[in-house]
């Protein structure tokens, strides 16, 4: 009488995880089968341990362009506007700080298609909170419109 229990869907592998797979009445038996299924993806494994939300340790930021003149344009420095920045006095506490331009690649590179170009923020432009950064080699024309990621580090606290 015993009927065989077939591999759950996604969604019900992720509910699994998000009840932590402790058995309730709602779910009947599933939870005490499938709890301990590996993940789809490996590199999905999160930390051992770790509860509750995964938490952002950068700032996005957008990338606008080369800092420019009315006939030149210095592909060296790129224009970036940092999320929640508004003002000259804002942008002060991000000088120096990292930043990464994170990319895929049609070809595999250390067993990834992601690339890395990193880079820091090295002054203000302007009075809007844009800020002007150098990247180790300069930005590619593509990556304009595209995101960056801004990173808490290094810290002058």
């Amino acid at each position: 009488m015993d009927r065989p229990i077939k591999e759950p869907s996604d969604p019900v592998r992720s509910l699994l995880r998000l009840i932590n797979a402790r058995p309730s009445p709602s779910l009947g038996f599933l939870p005490v089968v499938v709890a301990n299924l590996p993940p789809k993806n490996p590199r999905a494994i999160m930390v051992k341990g770790r509860q509750g939300e995964r938490v952002r340790l950068y700032v996005r930021g957008t990338i606008l362009g080369y800092k420019r003149s009315k006939s030149n344009q210095y592909e060296n420095t790129s224009l970036i506007q940092i999320e929640g920045l508004n003002t000259k006095e804002e942008v002060a506490w991000y000088c120096g700080k990292r930043m990464a331009y994170i990319y895929k690649a049609k070809t595999k590179a250390d067993g990834t298609r992601y690339r890395c170009i990193w880079g820091k923020v090295t002054r203000p432009h302007g009075n809007s909170g844009v800020v002007r950064a150098q990247f180790k080699s300069n930005l590619p024309p593509k990556s304009m419109g595209g995101k960056v990621r801004v990173f808490m580090y290094p810290s002058n606290i």
